[in-house]
């Protein structure tokens, strides 16, 4: 067989994750045990890697522990994705609680000094996902960064509470911190320089970010951050992302957090199997899996105020200045919403929705800004309402609050026709995802104008883990908003509306929501 044609097999087959002879060098030393890369495209990849010990037993809704060392060398193999219920993600779902794993994707070239290391955190609602879906080699090869994607206790498991239990409500962002502090003590092994680490995440995984910037145990893990489509002021009112759902956030008080958690566990006494005489906590930790995942969603919001984790709420921190001075990037998709409207049915009553958000008052003023006739359909405007509700203003909040003390590059992605979406939704949430990685292992479809776009804003993130500035060759000028108008990037194909400036403010109304008495 020809070198050329041994190349070429490579290349098709390294998609499939099948690994290959490896060499010597492709087995890294962790402070717990060696671990060996398989190739994928131009990247070797580290999956699997253990760096907390499995929360079971009586390790379930514990702060992470050190890992138990192991002999020999660990094979590149996909940890089990945490808990969670049967999703896009993990189809069948999981009720494996060993799951606290992380994957490490380095560039296959070798660096003559340390690379940065961008840390990615899943979203998820905080009820879903994995760092597993985040495939992550032409980001790092392109790149010439370290990747690190995180699993990280997700619903019941990560955010249940209980009066007296330690940690309540924060065992998830617990697990993130472990992550980085594994990333911190192992970094070198992997060519990666622990002085110039990443967070970085989206949705729930940008609201993380948001919650790990306003955390003081957080405090030296890194020295940047990277938000998408979740920020620390995110929150939705009555109505808004699906019917009859009360308004909210992803923060919720701990003792608000902890009185659920007692009455979950008070009602479900006999399917828990609690004995006479047992402690109802104790019966809930010795719970089969399988029964705690049947109410996990029940458990989605980040407790605060119950420990040095989480003492404030993070949009109350970072509006008064309580955050880790790192350079941040922020922005969202230009129709996020758009992704929730199959929860709202054939949307023909436009006003009523504005009006079961915000009450019969409010409302006059909202359809007087978004007049129906400005759009094509009911659903349209609606979607243009709770995005910019939801999630626009929120992360323009954040950014304004973020930029009196630190550079923040705000962006929009507007790609109207990404293949990760549905097509008629738009820049929808989540779309910007397949042009950093390959969700799933997938190669994409993009079409030409389309990975033009992937490759400029691979260069951008990456431009910006190593250096803080996402500027360089080959792409529009970015240049940090100011305080009051959020100003920043535009994110589209050269065949439609380009990278151009854009007023975020402007655009999402925020002023109006502002302002909305």
């Amino acid at each position: 067989m020809t070198k050329k044609l041994l190349a070429l097999l490579t290349a098709a087959l390294a998609p499939l994750a099948i690994p290959g002879p490896a060499a010597a060098s492709d087995v890294v030393q962790t402070d717990s045990g060696a671990v060996r890369s398989k190739t994928v495209g131009e990247a070797r990849v580290f999956d699997g890697i253990p760096y907390a010990a499995p929360p079971v037993g009586a390790l379930r809704w514990k702060a992470p522990q050190p890992v138990q060392p192991w002999t020999g060398v660990r094979e590149s193999t996909l940890g089990n994705p945490c808990p969670q219920q049967a999703n896009s993600e993990v189809p069948k779902g999981s009720s494996l609680e060993d799951c606290l794993y992380l994957n490490v994707t380095v560039p296959a070239k070798a660096s003559a000094k340390p690379r940065a290391v961008m840390v990615w955190i899943p979203g998820g609602g905080f009820f879903e996902g994995a760092g597993n879906s985040y495939e992550a080699s032409k980001l790092a090869a392109r790149g010439d960064v370290v990747v690190v994607t995180v699993n990280y206790r997700l619903g019941i498991y990560g955010f249940f509470g209980y009066p007296g239990l330690p940690g309540s409500g924060t065992f998830g962002l617990q697990d993130q911190q472990a992550a980085l502090r594994w990333v911190q003590r192992n970094a070198r092994a992997f060519g990666g320089d622990p002085h110039n680490v990443t967070v970085s995440g989206e949705s729930a995984g940008g609201m993380s970010v948001c919650t790990q910037l306003t955390s003081p145990t957080a405090a030296g893990l890194f020295s940047k951050a990277i938000m998408q489509s979740g920020s620390c002021a995110f929150n939705w009112a009555d109505n808004s992302q699906y019917p009859n759902q009360a308004a909210g956030s992803p923060w919720r008080p701990v003792r608000d957090v902890q009185a659920t958690g007692k009455e979950w566990v008070e009602s479900k006494k006999a399917e828990l199997g609690c004995k006479p005489g047992q402690s109802l906590l104790d019966c809930a930790q010795t719970a089969k899996s399988d029964v705690l995942l049947e109410d996990t969603l029940q458990f989605t919001q980040v407790g605060y105020g119950g420990s040095a984790v989480l003492p404030l709420s993070p949009a109350k921190a970072l509006q008064a200045g309580l955050f880790h001075r790192v350079p941040i990037v922020s922005g969202n998709n230009h129709d996020e919403a758009a992704s929730w409207l199959p929860a709202f049915g054939e949307i023909k009553d436009y006003p009523k929705l504005v009006t079961d958000m915000v009450g019969a008052k409010q409302a006059a003023q909202v359809l007087r800004e978004y007049p129906l006739s400005r759009y094509e359909s009911p659903a349209a405007a609606w979607a243009a309402v709770t995005t910019d509700r939801i999630w626009s203003c929120t992360q323009v909040t954040s950014s304004q609050q973020a930029a009196r003390k630190v550079p923040v590059y705000a962006y929009e992605f507007a790609d109207k026709h990404s293949p990760l979406v549905q097509p008629g939704q738009g820049a929808a949430h989540a779309a910007e995802l397949v042009y950093l990685f390959r969700p799933g292992g997938f190669d994409w479809p993009l079409s030409a104008t389309q990975q033009q776009l992937s490759n400029q804003m691979i260069d951008y993130w990456t431009s910006f883990v190593r250096t803080g500035n996402p500027n360089g060759p080959g792409r529009p000028d970015w240049s940090p908003t100011g305080q009051r108008a959020v100003t920043g990037l535009s994110l589209a194909p050269t065949d439609q509306s380009g990278i151009h400036p854009v007023n975020l403010s402007t655009e999402h109304h925020c002023n109006f929501w502002a302002g909305l008495k």
